[in-house]
C-alpha cells in the first residue's frame, strides 16, 4: 500500500460520487456541509439534544462557518435554539417540524441516488462491498468507534435469516429470562410457517442489521380475524439495545399494516418483558386483556394488545 494507491483510490470514488449527482441540485437549496447538519441535527443519538459544539466536533467545522449555517436555518424556520440542559453556557440545536421535513426530503434523495448505485451492483457482490466498506472504516478509523443509530439497516431476510431468527430467540430469552426450549420450538413453527405458505403483499419480515450482521428481527402476518394483522418475534441484540431498533421495527410493522389495508394490529406478549410493553405502548397499543399461563418453563402473564387501524386488506 502506498500513497499513490490511496490518492488513487480517491480520485476513482471521487467520479463515482459525481456520477450519483452529489451536487447542489441533489441537496437543493442546499450545500452538502448544509444538508450534513441537517442530517447530523435529525440523528442526534437516544434520547440527545445537540449544540454547536457537538456539530463542530462532529463534522470538523470552524465555529464561524457553523453560525452562520445555523443562522440560516433559523431565518428558515427549520431549527430553535434554546439553553441546554446539560450545560447553560450552551444552547440546545433542534429541528422544527419543516426542518425534519426538510432533512427527510433531503436523505431520501440520497437514498434514491445510492440505491440507484446498488442497482448496478449484481446480488451476490454486494456481501463483499459491505465487507470491503467496513475494512476501510475500521483500519482509517479507531477500530473502537460505538455504533449509531444510522449504521442501522432495516432489511428483507436473505438466506439464513429465519434460521437466525429461531436460534437467537432461543438464546437470547434462555439466557434472559431461563425459557426453556419450548419456546424456541414455538418460534420454530411461526418461522416454518411462514417460509412455508405466507403472501409477500399482506405479510413480511424484517431484519435489522449492523456491521454486515443482522441484530435484531420482527414479523407481520395475518391473523384468523379478517382485517387484522399479528406482531410477531420482535426481538434486539442485547448488545444492539439503545440504538432504536426495536422503535424502528416496530413502527415498520405499524407502517405496513396500515399501507396495505389491515383495520387493526395486534400481538401477544407476557408482562416480563417490559422494554417491549413500554414500546408498543408509545405505538399506540393498548393493553385488551391478560391470562395467567405456565410455558417455556416459567408461571407467566399473557397480555393481548391492540392497535386500531384504517381501511380492510383487499
Amino acid at each position: 500500500m502506498t500513497v499513490q494507491d490511496i490518492r488513487s483510490f480517491n480520485r476513482f470514488y471521487t467520479n463515482v460520487i459525481g456520477a450519483l449527482d452529489y451536487s447542489r441540485h441533489l441537496y437543493a437549496p442546499y450545500t452538502l456541509t448544509e444538508s450534513r447538519v441537517l442530517y447530523e441535527l435529525a440523528h442526534p443519538g437516544r434520547g440527545r439534544r445537540l449544540d454547536a459544539a457537538d456539530l463542530r466536533a462532529r463534522l470538523h467545522l470552524d465555529a464561524g462557518y457553523l453560525s452562520r449555517i445555523l443562522g440560516k436555518f433559523e431565518r428558515d424556520g427549520l431549527i430553535e435554539r434554546a439553553a441546554s440542559a446539560r450545560d447553560s453556557r450552551r444552547r440546545s440545536v433542534t429541528l422544527t417540524p419543516r426542518g425534519r421535513t426538510t432533512a427527510e426530503l433531503l436523505d431520501e434523495r440520497s437514498r434514491e441516488q445510492v440505491g440507484a448505485l446498488l442497482d448496478t451492483v449484481p446480488a451476490p457482490d454486494r456481501t463483499r462491498l459491505a465487507e470491503a466498506l467496513r475494512t476501510v472504516r475500521t483500519l482509517l478509523g479507531d477500530g473502537r468507534a460505538a455504533p449509531r443509530a444510522d449504521d442501522v439497516v432495516l432489511r428483507e431476510p436473505g438466506p439464513g435469516d429465519l434460521g437466525w431468527i429461531v436460534s437467537r430467540n432461543g438464546a437470547v430469552y434462555a439466557a434472559e429470562f431461563g425459557w426453556n426450549a419450548e419456546y424456541e420450538g414455538l418460534v420454530a413453527r411461526i418461522v416454518a410457517d411462514f417460509a412455508q405458505d405466507h403472501d409477500p403483499h399482506l405479510e413480511r419480515v424484517w431484519i435489522a442489521e449492523l456491521d454486515g450482521r443482522p441484530v435484531g428481527c420482527v414479523m407481520c402476518v395475518r391473523d384468523e380475524a379478517p382485517g387484522t394483522a399479528r406482531l410477531r418475534l420482535l426481538l434486539v441484540e442485547p448488545e444492539a439495545r439503545g440504538l432504536g431498533i426495536g422503535d424502528r421495527l416496530v413502527r415498520a410493522v405499524v407502517d405496513f399494516a396500515r399501507g396495505v389495508g389491515y383495520r387493526e394490529l395486534v400481538l401477544w406478549t407476557n408482562d416480563v418483558l417490559k422494554s417491549a410493553r413500554s414500546l408498543y405502548r408509545r405505538h399506540g397499543f393498548v393493553l385488551t386483556a391478560e391470562t395467567p399461563h405456565r410455558s417455556f418453563g416459567a408461571d407467566l402473564m399473557g397480555q393481548d394488545w391492540r392497535l386500531p387501524l384504517q381501511g380492510v386488506p383487499e
